[in-house]
């Protein structure tokens, strides 16, 4: 039972009387638009980030798609009550190294509620669900509180499914979550982008009200709140990703697992992260030996650890896509210009920026190879 102060402090619709104050005299949206200020002048112009005006362009742009998906997220699709799938990362929304094979659908959750997630499975490569915690924004962090994959769900013979996720232990197909568990995400890879159908996914509450609530003032101002801590922590957070890679430039060692998994990270991919730097004359030549696998692919991002325009130019390539040696082996040339060989990585002219590499179940995890040549020697290379 409220005291008679939290009464007074609370009108009809639930709202405090700070909030009220702060929408109705302008304060949620100043300190907004203040946040995101901040976050462009700490991040974009921070003294370890580049200052050339391909990376400053892209960086500004960043911090915008950054907020398109933050407001999408907090103000638009945040009512766990009545969540949907929807892209939060796509072609034009793109962090962390965001891989080009996937589509990501992600739905906001309680984890003290429970969901019946339904759908038909289609024929991508790779079905996966995760349920995670924490925030980028809050904690720096999106920590997986459970994970359920296809190859080990009951699916019909016409590709149909239903997945329950919830706290307690649940009989059939079940995707744990947690007290702490806000988001639920999921990934379908891709071999063969243009044949290949994505599945259909759908998601409801079913322990309780399935509407979604009215708007008030504090679920906005809260909102608005919420979108800058997100554009700041993860702009600050995969900047200092990339200056970390610098420490092993032009190399590609395996990416610390348990950081992946504070990340979201899929926890059955070892990935490989680093930065390339290279001359107008220059490729970096990456080699490797692809191990047995359910699926791998390599990408080139920008500083920022977004993917490169994997629309229009040749940025990554997959287990289905490569080209291979007669040994099984791998060679990717990363060059500025096209020298007119197998598995070209185009850098989109940019000279510096960001590469991974993804091993998805796989049997052992072999360290690419990297060799910094002249475009002249890559016929002996």
């Amino acid at each position: 039972m409220m005291s008679g102060n939290e009464r007074a402090d609370k009108n009809t619709d639930g709202e405090t009387s700070e909030s009220l104050a702060r929408a109705m005299d302008g304060r949620s949206w100043d300190d907004f638009c203040d946040a995101l200020k901040e976050a462009g002048h700490k991040v974009v112009l921070a003294e370890t980030a580049p200052a050339n005006p391909l990376d400053r362009a892209e960086g500004w742009r960043y911090m915008a798609r950054l907020t398109r998906a933050a407001l999408e997220s907090f103000l638009e699709a945040a009512d766990t009550q009545a969540p949907a799938f929807s892209r939060a990362v796509h072609e034009t929304i793109k962090m962390g190294m965001d891989n080009p094979d996937n589509i990501y659908l992600a739905a906001p959750v309680n984890g003290n509620f429970t969901y019946r997630i339904t759908g038909t499975r289609g024929t991508v490569h790779y079905l996966g669900f995760g349920s995670q915690a924490g925030g980028y924004g809050k904690t720096s962090s999106l920590d997986t509180t459970g994970y359920l994959e296809a190859a080990d769900m009951d699916i019909d013979k016409d590709g149909r499914f239903e997945i329950i996720a919830s706290k307690e232990k649940q009989p059939g197909n079940w995707l744990p979550m947690a007290e702490g568990t806000r988001l639920i995400q999921v990934r379908q890879t891709r071999l063969d982008h243009k044949n290949e159908i994505p599945a259909q996914v759908h998601i409801e509450r079913i322990d309780g009200p399935n509407q979604p609530r009215l708007l008030n003032a504090e679920r906005v101002d809260k909102a608005l709140a919420g979108v800058g801590f997100f554009v700041h922590g993860t702009a600050a957070l995969f900047a200092q990703w990339t200056e970390d890679f610098k420490k092993h430039t032009n190399q590609l060692p395996r990416f610390n697992p348990e950081k992946a998994a504070q990340a979201g990270g899929d926890p059955n991919i070892a990935y490989y992260h680093s930065y390339f730097k290279i001359a107008d004359d220059e490729a970096l030549v990456v080699e490797l030996t692809p191990p047995e696998c359910d699926f791998w692919n390599f990408q080139l991002g920008n500083y920022w650890l977004e993917s490169l325009d994997y629309r229009y130019f040749p940025v990554h390539l997959n287990k289905f896509m490569a080209k291979y040696r007669a040994d099984g082996s791998v060679r990717i040339v990363i060059a500025k210009s096209d020298p007119g060989v197998e598995n070209w990585m185009n850098t989109c002219g940019r000279n510096e920026g960001t590469m991974c590499v993804r091993w998805i179940r796989a049997s052992h995890h072999p360290d690419p190879v990297t060799r910094l040549v002249k475009l002249s020697e890559l016929a002996d290379a």
